[in-house]
C-alpha cells in the first residue's frame, strides 16, 4: 500500500540496486508515489545479501527499500518481457541505475522506451552518467568520493585519506535523481512531454564541493582537509572542553563578542588579531589556543548550557546512538518502525497494524496536507507482490 502524499496516483517502475538508486525510489515512495521493484528472478537486490541481518533480513536492504513492491522478471526471458512491457505502458517513470548502455542491450534505451511509452520518464542514475569519457567505467561510493575530491578535504590536515561516515556518493546521487523525476513530472504535466532524467554520481560530487570550489576558482589555492573547521568563518569549528568538545558555530561578530563574553574572556573580542571575522580565519591557530584555554576549565555540559542560554550556535558531538535518543529527533518522527510482512500502516499515528520489527530514518521532508506515521510498510520479500501486479496486469 502506498503513503498517503502529493505523488499518490503516480506509478515507478524501479530497476534499481544497491544504494543510489533505492535511496531515490524510496523517497519518491515516502512522498505517495507507488513503486513497483523489478528484480532478477533467485536472486533479488544485491543488497539483501547485505549485512546486518535481522531475523534472517537485511537491515541495509530493509532501510531504502521500505512501502515498495516486489515482482521478480527475467527481462531476457520473453514472457517476463511481455509482463515488462504492460508495467512500462502503465508506468508514469522508469528509475534504473545500471551502466550506460545495458538497457540499450535489452531493447530498452530511451529512444526506443520514447518511442513506444511517450509518456514515460526515464530516470538513469549512473558512475559518470550517459556521456563522457568516463561513462562505461564502474563506480562505487567510494571512488566517487575519491574522483570528486571530495576525501581531498575531508579529515585532518597531514593524515591519511578519508571517507566522509556515510556513502555521500550514492545517497547525493539519489537524492539529485528523486529531485530530477519530480521536476520531469511537472514538465510532463505541464507540457504532455517526458524527458529523460540523467545523473552521474560524479556529477553530485562536483556539484557539492561548495566552499571548496568556490575557492579555488576565487583565489586559485586548492583548497585540503581543515578538519572540523570551517575555512572562512571563525570560531567555527569543535573544541576541547575539561571532558570532551564542544562545537561551537560562531557566525558573525556579535556571536563572537558574546561568546568571548560567557567564556570569561571578554577581552578577546577587542584583541586587533580577532576583530573582524578575517582576521580570526587568518589567526584561526591562536584564537582556537585562547578559546580552548577557556572551555578547559569546565565540563561540555556546562558550556553547552551557558552558551546555548546566550544563543550561541552550539552542540555536543554526539554518536549515532545519542542521535537515536536525541529529544528532537524523536519529536520530528526521524525514527520509524517498519511493520512486519503482509502488515502494513493505515496512515495516521495509532492505526498501525501488526507489531514492529525494525526502526530506520524516517521522511525529513514534513507536508503540511499530509501525515508522518511512525510505522512504515517493511520492504517486499523478493517476488512478494507477483501476483498481485500480475493479475492487475490481466
Amino acid at each position: 500500500m502506498s503513503l498517503p502524499g502529493p505523488l499518490a496516483g503516480v506509478t515507478i517502475l524501479d530497476l534499481t540496486r544497491v544504494l543510489a538508486g533505492p535511496y531515490a525510489t524510496l523517497l519518491l515512495a515516502d512522498l505517495g508515489a507507488r513503486v513497483i521493484k523489478v528484480e532478477r528472478p533467485g536472486v533479488g537486490d544485491d543488497a539483501r545479501r547485505i549485512g546486518p541481518f535481522v531475523a534472517g533480513r537485511s537491515a541495509y536492504f530493509e532501510s531504502v527499500n521500505r512501502g515498495k513492491q516486489s515482482i521478480a522478471l527475467d527481462l531476457r526471458d520473453p514472457g517476463d518481457r511481455e509482463v515488462f512491457e504492460k508495467l512500462l505502458a502503465r508506468s508514469d517513470v522508469l528509475v534504473e541505475n545500471f551502466r550506460p548502455g545495458a538497457l540499450e542491450r535489452l531493447g530498452y534505451g530511451w529512444d526506443t522506451l520514447h518511442e513506444r511509452f511517450p509518456r514515460l520518464v526515464h530516470a538513469a542514475t549512473s558512475g559518470f552518467g550517459q556521456t563522457g569519457p568516463y561513462a562505461q567505467r564502474p563506480a562505487y561510493d567510494l571512488v566517487v568520493q575519491a574522483l570528486g575530491g571530495l576525501m581531498s578535504v575531508t579529515g585532518q590536515p597531514g593524515g591519511p585519506p578519508t571517507r566522509v561516515g556515510t556513502s555521500i556518493g550514492d545517497l547525493a546521487a539519489g537524492l539529485f535523481t528523486a529531485l530530477g523525476v519530480a521536476a520531469a513530472l511537472l514538465h510532463r504535466e505541464r507540457t504532455g512531454e517526458a524527458i529523460q532524467v540523467d545523473v552521474a554520481m560524479l556529477d553530485c560530487q562536483v556539484a557539492l564541493l561548495e566552499n571548496a570550489l568556490a575557492r579555488l576558482l576565487a583565489t586559485g589555492e586548492t583548497p585540503g582537509p581543515l578538519g572540523a573547521r570551517h575555512p572562512s568563518i571563525t570560531p567555527f569549528d569543535a573544541f576541547r572542553t575539561a571532558d570532551g568538545h564542544v562545537v561551537i558555530a560562531a557566525g558573525h561578530d556579535a556571536l563572537f563578542a558574546t561568546a568571548c563574553e560567557v567564556l570569561g574572556r571578554a577581552e578577546l573580542a577587542r584583541d586587533p588579531r580577532f576583530a573582524t571575522n578575517e582576521l580570526r580565519t587568518r589567526n584561526e591557530a591562536a584564537l582556537k589556543a585562547e578559546l580552548e584555554g577557556a572551555l578547559g576549565r569546565d565540563s561540555t555540559q556546562h558550556w553547552l548550557a551557558k552558551l546555548s542560554a546566550a544563543g550561541i550556535p552550539c552542540a555536543p558531538i554526539q554518536n549515532v546512538a545519542q542521535v537515536l535518543a536525541d529529544p528532537q529527533v524523536a519529536a520530528r518522527n526521524m525514527i520509524v518502525e517498519l511493520a512486519e510482512p503482509g502488515d502494513a500502516p493505515r496512515g495516521a499515528a495509532g492505526t498501525e497494524a501488526g507489531p514492529p520489527r525494525l526502526r530506520t530514518a524516517g521522511n525529513p521532508i514534513k507536508l503540511s496536507a499530509f501525515p508522518d506515521p511512525p510505522v512504515r510498510p517493511p520492504a517486499p520479500d523478493l517476488d512478494a507482490d507477483a501476483k498481485r501486479i500480475r493479475s492487475e496486469l490481466g
